[in-house]
């Protein structure tokens, strides 16, 4: 517990504080983390010519929602062998170990990694897992897999997804979930497919409440079981519902930088994290795809500060929860704790 007056304005070393803590990152999309620099690196080797999904500065280029899912698909083409993964992983694990993240679990999709196939994916896999080793030896950040479907693909491609999953399940994949286009389908329609992920041993979370409302969040956590919502904002439009949240330690994934900057909340003061926070819903803070955002974890932890006026005990709490609420094994857990210095 701090013994700081809550009121009292953040100085800079309390600022300086919380942007150095070492932290917890449970919302990362592996291809949504690519830095652009890079993605345009590879499309130069490969002759493919996607100078439309940049920016004049270099950066990514989109207009809402459903133009970044465009973009992200665009930029995510140029990604074709394990080699490719590799590669992709210790850029996406040096840029999150530069802004303090010990931990994290990162989205990734057979669909990207092998168009389904079993024994393809069972190739990126192991492409990613030895770039992951070796980060993890090199810069002391962890990183573990949760396979995800894509809601605009349909169900029946998510069974593949699924079945990729379930197949590799094990102390590296740790879990199952969806992301995609929320406005597509409903939650129900890919209960099969977490049925066989949830057999196969692995945790569940989908994205839900962040472009539908709080009934989207409902229905994740009846029709699959889920026990972490990707964003799951929108929760907050029904008490009833954070109530529900709270009992059951459903915890969210939030990305406040991802949710202002497509438009889901007007500015960082308007985001719910605090007010949901307060209802007693267990919430963590997360990048979600972090160079298209213009963000890093760094960055939404100091924004968050200087726009809540929280201090770093609180990030301290809400790295407890992270970790608490993480999909990896005991053994995994305890090591972070250490580097946490959580007691």
């Amino acid at each position: 517990m701090s013994d700081r007056d809550p009121d009292a304005p953040l100085t800079e070393e309390d600022l300086y504080e919380v942007a150095n803590l070492p932290k917890v990152e449970l919302h990362l999309h592996h291809e949504g983390a690519a830095p652009p620099q890079f993605i345009r690196g590879l499309a130069r080797e490969k002759n493919v010519d996607i100078s439309k999904v940049f920016r004049k500065d270099g950066s990514y280029d989109f207009q809402g929602f459903l133009h970044f899912l465009s973009v992200y698909e665009a930029a995510t083409s140029v990604l074709k062998t394990p080699d490719d993964y590799a590669c992709l992983t210790t850029a996406i694990l040096e840029e999150s170990a530069k802004n303090g993240v010990v931990y994290t679990e990162s989205f990734i999709s057979p669909d990207f990694c092998g168009g389904g196939d079993v024994e393809a994916w069972r190739d990126y896999l192991h492409a990613i897992r030895e770039a992951a080793d070796a980060a993890e030896r090199d810069m002391g950040i962890t990183l573990r897999g949760v396979v995800t479907c894509v809601r605009h693909f349909g169900p029946e491609q998510a069974k593949a997804s699924a079945l990729c999953a379930a197949e590799t399940a094990g102390d590296w994949i740790v879990g199952f979930g969806m992301g995609g286009d929320e406005n597509k389908g409903k939650q129900s329609d890919f209960a099969y497919s977490y049925d066989m992920a949830r057999e196969a041993g692995l945790k569940l979370t989908t994205h839900a409440g962040e472009w539908r409302g709080p009934s989207e969040v409902r229905e994740a956590v009846e029709a699959l079981g889920v026990i972490r919502i990707g964003h799951g904002v929108r929760a907050i439009e029904d008490p009833a519902l954070c109530e529900m949240l709270a009992e059951r330690d459903v915890v969210l994934e939030v990305c406040p930088g991802s949710n202002v900057v497509l438009g889901v909340y007007k500015s960082l003061r308007d985001h719910p994290i605090a007010k949901l926070k307060d209802r007693g819903v267990k919430v963590t803070v997360s990048t979600d795809d972090p160079p298209f955002f213009h963000t890093t974890m760094r960055d939404e932890y100091v924004n968050l500060a200087k726009t809540l006026n929280w201090d770093a005990s609180v990030f301290r709490d809400l790295n407890q929860t992270a970790l608490d609420a993480a999909f990896c094994d005991g053994a995994t857990r305890d090591a972070v704790a250490k580097r946490l210095e959580i007691s």
